[in-house]
């Protein structure tokens, strides 16, 4: 039977596919951009790679479409499942159009299917881009065309899936909890069909996040690896398939309640992006595929990256004008740019127990309002923020009294079945249109009259039992939160919004979509703060990271820490403080004063470049360095995260440097003293004078500088510059 063939190409990538008349695509090959093909060496592709050809075994297509079903032979989880009344659905799909874009970045898929037991039709719509980075967003959708009946289509899911190379033996995830999120999990691929959900109404803390298949245990510079992220704030469903007769299947969709999705005839279901990256780079290359897509992104904000200074560490609910103004005024100082009064400014709200949904001022603590702060903080030359919880409320509340019906949760009227809370606090059902007007027109009213800058968007409280107008809720209250967001953005352009979600609960590519940066923790704790950040930016670019220097003692774990070693960490993200510096000694001001203005100068180059990681032998040692696109500026910060195993120092190698270039290597001493003992080396004394040490990048790439015994918890500061 003649197939046809189709690729895309785009960024290092290629994708292709193959489908004889009347199938649906299968994708051929997903890896390193083979060049240009011609008609003879694609479909030269197809025959390399099948496994057998009729009378066989499998007579029919042993090879997966991207909508694989039992009918082709298929004994994985199937990537459709929807039925009608009592019968389940198995289209045979007809009438099958593929299209690729003029550019060769996109494919798509148009095809009707019927499913003979009850006449319903459906129609089917995939959607395949090769977006900027070399990223494959994939995008489903299906509708009820009708049936003989005119009964409804439940749709219990509908993923996205690609197959990968056998020699794809290790699998790595992510688990964590509150406050140690982004905990990689590596193991052998396990054999069958395997899906990890989260059905916390958000990703949550335990979030797998990202799911990499990879030749042997990932590294960060080398080895290939395939990824897959589900661009989506709600509940998620990642799946591998590991068939005997098959590639391995990688993929990933929303995951829906009992008759959450329910398609009337003419009603359409549209999938989440599902992100999919192919690395031959190792995990950095993973890095490069997000980090590009998600800098290109429409809207998203392009202005140097604030200094933040937010007051929960600095004052919790104990709210004051004076101690706030004094405390933005000691901000400006040292160089904020961006002042951000968070939970405690509204009605009643003295502890976690009352007033969320009422977002008005509370008068008792300030008579006068918010405008005298919000006009002395942008008097100051700085941007004014204030911390939302919109999605939430307390009972004890104006709107949680007046509205119990707003409340996401089981029906009230059914008794003795009351809603457990989380926090003192449940979820407000936006989905509602009373209670999103109610929320949207109390904090346009904010935005407007105090020329609110930025929020600090929070959410605290998972989904336990969400029940809107009697249907699961979880995907109308998701995407309400988005039309919420989108709201505000269009009415106040220029607005910045952060995602706040107990830290870093609600992180993934549907969230920052829409937003302008993310809270990775609720840990400021430098060295937990270390990692939870490196496996954020896996796929968060580090501009898009809030990363802010703390007290120490860390009030999350009780650590002391260096103020240099609080410092160098915060410097890998969007820097900014969580800290009363009103208690500051004269010393730290002078300290702080010096990181603020390291900051400036040089986050043009650490949220613009390639994020580089060493592979170390030794597990206390962290080296990461940002290099700029000409390889000619780079960052590295060296740190530890507990007592180093050996004496002597391993070497660490810049291989993004160019061979033929002169380097200055300089050490940036303006975040504090670091400590390392028994010896220094030779090249870092010479760094730490004013002119540096001259090294060429032939050395740097290929022997590499011999790394300090540091003490834990200890960090510098390279700048590598060409000359």
């Amino acid at each position: 039977m003649t197939k046809r063939s189709f690729i895309l190409r785009r960024d290092g990538v290629c994708v292709i596919l193959a489908a004889a008349e009347g199938d649906l695509p299968a994708v051929v090959f997903w890896g390193k951009d083979l060049g240009e093909l011609n008609d003879t060496q694609l479909n030269s592709v197809n025959a390399l790679t099948l496994r057998q050809t009729p009378p066989a075994t499998l007579d029919s297509a042993w090879r997966p479409s991207l909508l694989p079903m039992g009918r082709e032979g298929w004994a994985g989880r199937p990537a459709l499942q929807a039925s009608e009344d009592t019968h389940p659905l198995f289209p045979v799909w007809n009438d099958i159009r593929t299209t690729v874009s003029p550019d060769g970045f996109s494919l798509t898929v148009h095809a009707r299917g019927m499913n003979e037991i009850d006449g319903v039709h459906i129609g089917l719509t995939l959607n395949l881009e090769l977006a900027q980075g070399g990223l494959l967003v994939v995008r489903n959708s299906v509708t009820n065309e009708g049936s003989d009946h005119g009964i409804p289509v439940d749709l219990e899911w509908l993923d996205a899936c690609l197959p990968v190379p056998k020699s794809a033996t290790t699998m790595t995830s992510f688990t964590g909890r509150w406050p140690l999120e982004k905990s990689p999990l590596t193991t052998e691929l396990p054999d069958g069909s395997l899906t990890r959900t989260s059905r916390r109404g958000k990703p949550g803390h335990d979030s797998p996040w990202i799911v990499m298949l990879s030749d042997g245990r990932p590294r960060n510079g080398s080895g290939s690896i395939w990824a897959v992220h589900l661009a989506w704030s709600g509940d998620a469903s990642y799946r591998t398939d590991r068939l005997p007769h098959h590639q391995p299947m990688l993929g990933a969709g929303e995951l829906l309640g009992p008759s959450e999705i329910r398609l009337e005839v003419g009603e359409t279901y549209s999938t989440p992006e599902v992100c999919f990256a192919f690395s031959d780079n190792g995990l950095d290359g993973i890095s490069d595929r997000y980090h590009a897509f998600l800098r290109g992104m429409k809207g998203r904000a392009t202005t140097p990256r604030p200094f933040t200074l937010n007051t929960w560490e600095a004052v919790y609910f104990d709210h004051s004008w004076e101690v706030l103004r004094t405390l933005a005024a000691r901000a400006a100082q040292v160089g904020v740019e961006r002042f951000v009064l968070d939970d405690g400014w509204f009605h009643e709200r003295r502890d976690d127990t009352k007033g969320l949904g009422d977002w008005v001022v509370d008068p008792e603590v300030w008579p006068q309002g918010l405008k005298p702060l919000a006009d002395y903080v942008h008097n100051a030359g700085m941007q004014f923020g204030l911390w939302f919880e919109p999605e939430m409320v307390n009972l004890d509340s104006d709107v949680g009294r007046n509205h119990p019906e707003w409340i996401l949760a089981y029906p009230s009227n059914v008794p003795n079945r009351p809603d457990i809370s989380y926090r003192s606090q449940y979820v407000l059902d936006l989905a509602n249109p009373h209670a999103y007007e109610h929320v949207r027109s109390q904090m346009t009213e904010l935005i407007a009259g105090l020329g609110i800058d930025y929020i600090k968007w929070d959410h605290n409280r998972e989904l336990t039992e969400p029940i809107h107008d009697g249907r699961y809720g979880t995907h109308s209250q998701t995407l309400a939160v988005y039309r919420l967001i989108d709201a505000l953005k269009a009415q106040f352009p220029g607005l910045e919004i952060e995602s706040c979600s107990s830290g870093g609960a609600r992180t993934d590519i549907g969230i920052l979509e829409r937003t302008d940066r993310i809270w990775a923790s609720d840990s400021n704790d430098p060295r937990n703060r270390n990692d939870i950040q490196r496996w954020t930016e896996l796929i968060v670019p580090p501009e898009m990271i809030g990363a802010h220097i703390g007290p120490s003692p860390a009030h999350s774990t009780g650590r002391s820490s260096d103020l240099s070693y609080r410092a160098a960490i915060s410097l890998e993200g969007c820097s900014g403080l969580e800290w009363n510096i009103l208690e500051c000694s004269d010393a730290e001001i002078a300290q702080v004063t010096s990181i603020v203005s390291l900051y400036k100068e040089l986050r043009g180059l650490l949220h613009t470049g390639l994020v580089r990681h060493a592979d170390m032998k030794d597990p206390a040692v962290r080296a990461r360095y940002v290099v700029d696109q000409s390889r000619t500026h780079a960052i590295v910060t060296v740190s530890t995260v507990d007592d180093m195993r050996d004496a002597l120092g391993e070497m660490l190698k810049l291989p993004e440097l160019a061979d033929d270039r002169e380097y200055s290597v300089r050490l940036r001493t303006e975040i504090g003293e670091t400590k390392w003992g028994w010896t220094t080396p030779l090249w870092l004394t010479q760094a730490a004078s004013e002119g540096g040490v001259v090294v060429s990048g032939k050395l740097l790439r290929g022997v590499g500088l011999l790394l300090p015994c540091l003490w834990p918890q200890q960090a510098f500061i390279l700048e590598v510059k060409g000359i």
